[in-house]
């Protein structure tokens, strides 16, 4: 069982940034995958970046690549993600996921634990 929080998220102009971060708190928090989906009004929930447990491999959704970065503190059970050059189709519900996996699926599916969503919104 694991419980996870986001913040960080807000208002912000074109080509800002910001930085959310996820806590889980649980049972148990070992070998866990995180990641970061967002669904924006109107569209349907959309991968953004995974993290594995010891921060050796991640991945990037073709949209934000080279923008946003993944990392993870495992010693305070933290996810983060910061957000650079923000553009107006960055506007979301940022949701943080956990997985029991070694690997980093990036299929909503294959995560079993989700926080409930913090807002990103980015002016014109």
């Amino acid at each position: 069982q694991v419980q996870l929080v986001e913040s960080g998220g807000g208002l912000v102009q074109a080509g800002g940034s910001l930085r959310l971060s996820c806590t889980a708190s649980g049972r148990t928090f070992s070998n866990i995958a995180m990641a970061w989906f967002r669904q924006a009004p109107e569209k349907e929930r959309e991968f953004v970046s995974t993290i594995s447990y010891s921060s050796s491999n991640t991945y990037y959704s073709d949209s934000v690549k080279r923008r946003f970065t993944i990392s993870r503190d495992n010693a305070k059970n933290t996810v983060y993600l910061r957000m650079n050059s923000l553009k107006p189709e960055d506007t979301a519900v940022y949701y943080c996921a956990a997985a029991k996996t070694r690997y980093v699926p990036i299929y909503a599916r294959e995560y079993d634990y989700w926080g409930q969503g913090t807002q990103v919104t980015v002016s014109s």
